[in-house]
């Protein structure tokens, strides 16, 4: 059957009553399925970079919540390349897993399925001009949903977007680093 997943659901996730700071990725890859453990991989590697932030820090619930868009691992196309977030998914459990969170600040809205849900229609075109408008997002107070930092993946398929747009590591991974160094050493 095509609504059903290419094999048993493995939900990933880490949901956390303290953490500040929320990272909404796409859904797990294969790799993360086998071992359970969100961005157990060479993209969760270079996310933690881009943080500034170890193992242990990113994997630490009282710093870091970490919901993809889609809790299960989707399978590949034809291709062999990932598949997008099954599109029932978030609409069936998002909001509830957010409300969950109050003590949320910022969303680290890595990917165009995370940023689709967490800015709706503020979101720009492209993820290109979504990511580089991000000071719109991050830094609108006046807005009554919650700050949101739009980021590309970090799989190794973006190396050329990272280096075709180098104010990306010059402008905002500053800010980025920044925003996690405080909200992940002052207290709640």
């Amino acid at each position: 059957m095509a609504h059903r997943l290419p094999h048993e659901p493995r939900p990933v996730a880490v949901l956390s009553g303290t953490a500040r700071i929320l990272i909404a990725g796409q859904a797990p890859g294969l790799r993360v399925h086998e071992t359970g453990l969100p961005f157990n991989d060479a993209s969760g590697d270079r996310l933690r970079q881009w943080m500034g932030v170890d193992r242990e820090a990113f994997y630490d619930p009282d710093r870091f919540a970490i919901v993809p868009m889609g809790f299960c691992f989707p399978g590949y196309n034809s291709q062999g390349h990932d598949l997008p977030p099954r599109p029932e998914c978030a609409p069936a459990w998002r909001d509830r897993v957010i409300a969950a969170m109050p003590q949320i600040e910022l969303v680290l809205a890595v990917g165009r399925y995370a940023q689709a849900w967490h800015l709706g229609s503020r979101r720009k075109r492209t993820l290109d001009e979504t990511v580089r408008h991000w000071r719109e997002y991050c830094n609108d107070v006046e807005s009554p949903v919650l700050p949101v930092l739009p980021l590309p993946h970090p799989s190794w398929r973006n190396t050329g977007w990272l280096k075709k747009n180098p104010w990306f590591e010059q402008e905002l991974l500053p800010v980025l680093r920044e925003e996690v160094d405080r909200l992940c050493s002052s207290p709640l």
